[in-house]
C-alpha cells in the first residue's frame, strides 16, 4: 500500500523552487507595484503627468527604432557571410564577437576616448588633412552627433548578441532548400526573402525580444556618453532612485520599462509569428 506521503512529494520537491520564486521575483515585483501606485500624489500619476515625459519617451523610441534594426540587418547579412568557408574564417568570427565580453561602461569609455575632441578619429582625420579642426561629438550643442555616438555605441557593443541567435538559425537551414534554389536560378536576393528569412522568423523574434529587454535597460554609456542632456526610461529609474532618493518614482518609471516591454515582446510575436508550413 502506498504511504500518504508519496502523492505529496512531487510537491515537496518543487516548493523550494517556488519559494525562491516568490521570495526574489514576486515579492520584489509586488512592492515595485505598491511603491510605484499608492501614495499622495500617486508617483505613476507624476510620472505619466511629468514635462521630462515626452523628452524621455522621444529619446527611449529613438534610440531602439534606430538601433535595434540595424543590429538585425547586420546580424543577418554577417550571418550569410560567415556561412561561407574561407581561410581565417575563426579568427575573423572571434574578432566579431569579441565586443559581447566587453562591459557596456567598457565599451561607452572606448567610444568616447575615440570621439573625443582630442581622440584617435579627430587625429586621424586632422593629420591625414581631412578636416583642420577637431569634430566635436559631446555636449548639449552636438546633441545629434552625441546619438550618433551612442548609436555606434550600442550597435558595435551589443551586435553580437543578435548575431549568434541569427546565426544559429541560419545554421539550422537545409542545404537542399538553397540547392533547390539553385536550381530554379533564383539569386541572393531572392532567397533571403522567400527562403531564408521565412525561415528564421523564430530567431529573429527571439533576437528582437531579447535586444529589446537589453536594449531598455541601458544606463552606462548613455550616462558617459550625454550625461543627463539625454534622458531616457532607464536613466530616470537611476536619477530618480539614486539621485533624488525618490524609490516610489523611479518605481513608476521601473514600471513603464516592464509595460514597453510587454508591448514590443506582444507586437514582435504577433508579427512574426512563423508561416504554417516554415519548420
Amino acid at each position: 500500500m502506498p504511504s500518504p506521503l508519496r502523492k505529496h512529494i512531487p510537491y515537496i520537491l518543487v516548493a523550494p523552487s517556488l519559494a525562491y520564486l516568490a521570495f526574489f521575483i514576486s515579492y520584489p515585483i509586488f512592492y515595485t507595484f505598491s511603491l510605484a501606485l499608492f501614495g499622495n500624489p500617486s508617483p505613476m500619476v507624476e510620472v505619466m503627468t511629468s514635462p521630462r515625459l515626452g523628452e524621455v519617451a522621444l529619446y527611449t523610441t529613438l534610440i531602439i527604432a534606430t538601433v535595434i534594426p540595424a543590429q538585425i540587418v547586420i546580424a543577418i547579412f554577417a550571418s550569410l557571410f560567415f556561412l561561407n568557408r574561407f581561410r581565417g574564417r575563426e579568427l575573423v568570427l572571434y574578432l566579431f564577437i569579441a565586443p559581447l565580453a566587453i562591459n557596456e561602461v567598457a565599451a561607452a569609455l572606448i567610444w568616447y576616448t575615440m570621439l573625443s575632441s582630442s581622440g584617435f578619429l579627430n587625429k586621424l582625420l586632422i593629420n591625414t588633412g581631412v578636416i583642420s579642426a577637431p569634430i566635436y561629438f559631446f555636449g548639449y550643442e552636438f546633441i545629434d552627433r552625441t546619438l550618433l555616438a551612442i548609436f555606434l555605441t550600442e550597435v558595435w557593443r551589443a551586435t553580437p548578441i543578435v548575431f549568434i541567435i541569427i546565426y544559429a538559425g541560419m545554421q539550422m537551414i537545409s542545404r537542399d532548400y538553397l540547392e533547390a534554389a539553385d536550381v530554379f536560378g533564383l539569386n541572393l536576393w531572392q532567397k533571403l526573402r522567400y527562403i531564408i528569412l521565412p525561415l528564421i522568423k523564430p530567431y529573429i523574434q527571439t533576437a528582437l525580444i531579447i535586444r529589446t529587454l537589453f536594449a531598455l535597460q541601458v544606463v552606462g554609456p548613455i550616462f558617459i556618453l550625454a550625461g543627463e542632456y539625454v534622458r531616457v526610461l532607464a536613466t530616470e529609474v537611476v536619477y530618480w532612485y539614486s539621485m533624488r532618493l525618490n524609490p516610489g518614482v523611479a518605481s513608476a518609471w521601473a514600471l513603464l520599462i516592464g509595460l514597453v516591454t510587454l508591448l514590443l515582446g506582444g507586437l514582435y510575436i504577433k508579427l512574426l509569428r512563423p508561416s504554417a508550413g516554415a519548420t
